[in-house]
């Protein structure tokens, strides 16, 4: 079987989002992975050579001020060298975020996450999960509890620590990282096929 290389490319500012990308990473290796986490703000010249040999990257931050953090802005700049060469052309993409709030402008943070893959060359990836907790039988406890589409998204107390991410919101994020694996594999197999 084949074994896809993904990385999460994240910035966690207080540790919320860093359960989310640990969530992210225990779902890709679940499904059959090798996995990396890498933090943004401390990215090394080994960690970009990880990342150019990946097969998907997975976007993370944490939604401040209606988009992702200064930190990971910082990082997307510095990822013109390999728009330039289209190093990660066809490479697969996806995301997740965190903030306060319920809707927190998360879904902005998500769509810059998605143009900065397309501006890249690379194939973004969608949550794959129909929204939970929109139903009289529904609950708070219900996978993808707030309605996202485009990547996983998760909100935690802002008087709360790490500890207090949602438990739907990290089953979520599991779900996230179980997809990215296996549309890496079928999209691989498809190129061995070719």
């Amino acid at each position: 079987m084949i074994t896809p290389v993904v990385s999460l490319a994240y910035h966690s500012g207080y540790g919320h989002t860093a359960v989310i990308a640990e969530a992210v990473r225990a779902g890709a290796l679940e499904a059959g992975a090798e996995v990396h986490l890498i933090k943004v703000d401390e990215i090394t010249e080994e960690q970009w050579a990880i990342l150019d040999g990946s097969d998907a990257i997975v976007f993370g931050s944490p939604t401040y001020m209606g988009t992702a953090s200064g930190a990971f802005h910082v990082f997307a700049e510095a990822t013109s060298q390999r728009w330039a060469t289209q190093a990660w052309k066809d490479k697969l993409a996806a995301g997740f975020t965190n903030s306060a709030s319920k809707s927190g402008d998360k879904l902005h943070t998500l769509q810059y996450f998605q143009i900065l893959a397309a501006q890249l060359g690379m194939h973004w990836v969608s949550l794959g999960l129909l929204p939970g907790w929109n139903s009289s039988t529904g609950s708070e406890h219900d996978l993808n509890r707030l309605g996202f589409f485009l990547g996983a998204a998760a909100q935690t107390n802002a008087d709360e620590g790490p500890e207090a991410v949602h438990k739907a919101d990290i089953a979520t994020a599991e779900q996230l990282g179980r997809r990215v694996t296996e549309t890496a594999r079928v999209f691989l197999q498809g190129l061995a096929a070719a």
